[in-house]
């Protein structure tokens, strides 16, 4: 196949739309429902993300795409007690890929209602059971296990877009886009990320334990593909929160550290043990633990609403209680796409417990922010690559 028509563009003004490829066979097949024009770009970039995840580290990688950016993306590394209830699969044994893509999606799951996912591996039928009760679009993988076709082929009332990809697809090295009838052309970015960007060490501080390299090569490889300018927390193998798309830095520090604390608040024993009700949709859950953490959670109170969602009235969290157990989140590591400009970057990050941080550097402030990081005993790497991804 060299040609796919779609059903429009971006939005459903935007006729005709169709991908197609000159030379050769387009790399995928779908295998169900039809695919949209933003389907196929979140398709085709988290594709890529779990594909150089998987290569650089080893480890089965997932991840969770809304609007051709990652709302989540992890690696298979072994779930503790408290993540296990708090991504709802305490009563589960995990295949590598489904606590992949468990990780992925239950780092801002607000975010990836209604996601792309990609996974590194052949899905399996414990992953699709597991995505047969989320909101999702589409799926993008190498294979599937028949089992895992049987489920996911009933999903959206039997419209769920499902993706094979051809492992060894090679792109051409030089890509093309055309924006206002120009058209722009440059070399594919890539550049391959690995612990040899992690070794220019300006701060005192120089001790990288090989987790910290681990979750600063996946934060990296997480922003390659994310719309600039973005900045991305690890911890354990799993983005925690990504700031994507903002102007400023410090708006991104500020947007990933927020999400990175509401998902450490999440595993709170208070939050876990919340009275549902049953029968309570996930998406409303969801939202109600969204909002139980939040600072606006007194007006679920006092306008009775509790009532439609949990058994009793829950006790919300003071302020000074969720000071106290953000402190407990430590040893968090923080890629950014580019160089950080000032310290307050780093004063951000320190609020969301990093220890370890990769950036480009080459600001002419690098001073500040290396000084920053050495009055919290923070390692910065100094990458000298730039990441920018439009």
């Amino acid at each position: 196949m060299k040609e796919l028509k779609l059903k429009y563009g971006c939005n459903p003004n935007q006729k005709p739309s169709r991908i197609f490829i000159n030379g050769g066979e387009l790399p995928i097949k779908i295998i169900n429902g039809s695919a949209g024009y933003i389907n196929l770009l979140d398709a085709f970039n988290s594709w890529q993300l779990v594909k150089e995840l998987k290569e650089t580290t080893g480890l089965a990688a997932a991840a969770s795409f809304k609007h051709v950016s990652p709302a989540g993306a992890a690696v298979a590394v072994p779930l503790n007690e408290v993540l296990k209830k708090t991504y709802f699969v305490d009563d589960a044994e995990l295949s590598d890929i489904a606590t992949a893509y468990v990780r992925a999606r239950g780092a801002d799951r607000m975010s990836s209602y209604g996601d792309f996912v990609a996974l590194s591996e052949t899905c399996d039928e414990q992953t699709a059971k597991f995505l047969s009760g989320e909101v999702s679009d589409g799926i993008i993988a190498p294979s599937y296990s028949k089992g895992a076709l049987d489920i996911l082929k009933n999903k959206r009332r039997g419209n769920y877009l499902i993706i094979q990809i051809d492992v060894n697809y090679i792109p051409k090295e030089i890509e093309t886009k055309e924006v206002y009838g120009i058209t722009f052309e440059q070399k594919r970015n890539d550049v391959k990320i690995s612990e040899d960007m992690l070794t220019n060490l300006p701060t005192k501080n120089k001790i990288l334990p090989d987790n910290a390299k681990r979750d600063l090569i996946i934060s990296l490889i997480t922003l390659k593909y994310t719309q600039s300018n973005s900045v991305c927390y690890v911890k354990d193998g799993q983005a925690i929160g990504i700031g994507a798309g903002q102007q400023s830095r410090i708006h991104c520090t500020r947007l990933a550290g927020n999400k990175a604390d509401r998902w450490f608040l999440r595993q709170n024993s208070r939050v876990i043990n919340l009275p549902f009700k049953k029968g309570i949709k996930r998406s409303d859950r969801d939202n109600a633990i969204d909002l139980y953490i939040s600072d606006d959670y007194m007006d679920i109170l006092s306008d009775g609403s509790w009532e439609n969602l949990f058994i009793k009235k829950p006790t919300p969290l003071t302020m000074e209680e969720k000071k106290e157990w953000l402190k407990n989140l430590k040893d968090v590591s923080l890629g950014s796409d580019a160089f950080f400009p000032f310290g307050d970057n780093i004063e951000r990050a320190k609020k969301s417990g990093v220890s370890y941080i990769a950036q480009t550097g080459g600001s002419i402030r690098d001073d500040n922010v290396i000084e920053t990081c050495d009055k919290y005993n923070i390692v910065m790497a100094f990458t000298k690559m730039r990441l920018f991804h439009h």
